[in-house]
């Protein structure tokens, strides 16, 4: 029987690569990333050593070429596919007084337009089918907020209004989608890493005192995308070791 497919953007490290490999024990996989270097190609064999069949798409997802190379891909796999995870983004430090409108631009193309890309893609196959799951990577920094930050945490606020407004559109479709707001997770490009002094600092603010994990979020999406999540949609699940509570 074949496996059922799911797509996940923004793979090749930290949070997204945990996903992928998380979702490759028991599907296939289309796996994006920027560039084919040399984390993205351990994710893929890992992936692969879980029994996955493994499709590639890299590029950058904010230009056309790649979201018409990511949907040719979905179209082919068409048949099997049940779940997409939004997770590519990134977010650059912008000091709030040097901030420009083409710094917000830049944000919300790759932190909210290309996820919207990718459920337009995946989304005809899901109503078809009546079945469908998909989870997008938001942060706990839309709910505290956070100095230098403005752009990218505009985007992700938007991203979280847009899920709830697909909520609606979906649901009657048997489609959930829902969000994950990760807190402070231990990834090679958060600047507290090895500074003890602001490790600390975090951990006082949070019930758990440990930093989070990658695998920590994979999980949550792990169950979101599960067929026994299918009466919860238009939610935002906070994975922050009791940080901020709603």
């Amino acid at each position: 029987m074949p496996r059922p497919i799911a797509v996940i953007t923004g793979a090749g490290s930290g949070i997204g690569a945990s996903i992928g490999l998380r979702l490759a024990t028991n599907h296939d996989v289309i796996l994006t990333h920027l560039n084919e270097d040399d984390d993205f190609l351990r994710v893929v064999a890992n992936a692969e050593a879980r029994g996955a069949r493994v499709i590639t798409v890299t590029g950058d997802l904010t230009l056309d070429a790649t979201i018409e190379e990511f949907q040719f891909r979905v179209h082919e796999h068409m048949e099997n596919l049940q779940t997409l995870v939004c997770c590519a983004g990134a977010y650059p430090i912008v000091l709030w007084n040097e901030l420009t409108r083409n710094h917000l631009r830049a944000s919300l193309s790759l932190n909210l337009e290309t996820h919207l890309a990718c459920i337009q893609a995946v989304t005809p196959r899901m109503i078809q089918s009546g079945y469908g799951r998909i989870v997008a990577i938001s942060s706990v920094l839309t709910q505290i907020g956070r100095v230098n930050l403005a752009p990218y945490i505009a985007a992700k606020g938007g991203l979280e209004a847009l899920v709830r407004a697909l909520a609606r559109e979906l649901g009657p479709h048997g489609v959930t989608i829902n969000i994950v707001r990760p807190g402070s997770i231990e990834v090679a490009s958060k600047g507290i890493n090895n500074n003890p002094v602001a490790e600390a600092q975090q951990l006082a603010k949070q019930c758990i005192q440990r930093r989070g994990t990658p695998d920590d979020i994979a999980a949550a999406v792990a169950f979101l995308t599960s067929s026994e999540a299918g009466f919860i949609t238009g939610q935002c699940l906070t994975v922050d070791g009791g940080w901020h509570f709603s």
